[in-house]
């Protein structure tokens, strides 16, 4: 029986843009926190990473051998067809910002 209340304190552009996304998939805010605290039981502990992301180098912190590296790695998976075409990122980059 769901006899307990949760209240947390968050910034509005986040708690409306999740509960947006929440929306459009189908699922009650309550249902993800009730899950949620069944994770943290069934894992005995945060069902996700909690750690900081390493930041990236920028070209500025690089040496010459190390973007020349970067470049020609780039170069071989280019040659071999792997990657993206480069407006494809860079969509993706701007819907990411907005």
């Amino acid at each position: 029986m769901k006899d307990a209340t949760v209240s947390a304190r968050v910034e509005y552009d986040v708690k409306t843009e999740a509960e947006d996304i929440l929306q459009q998939l189908g699922v009650p805010v309550s249902v993800l926190i009730n899950s949620l605290y069944r994770q943290i039981i069934f894992r005995h502990g945060v069902p996700f990473s909690l750690t900081i992301p390493a930041t990236p180098k920028t070209i500025d912190s690089m040496t010459s051998a190390e973007i020349d590296r970067k470049l020609a790695h780039s170069y071989e998976q280019s040659l071999a067809g792997e990657g993206r075409p480069f407006n494809e990122v860079f969509d993706e980059l701007e819907r990411s910002l907005t």
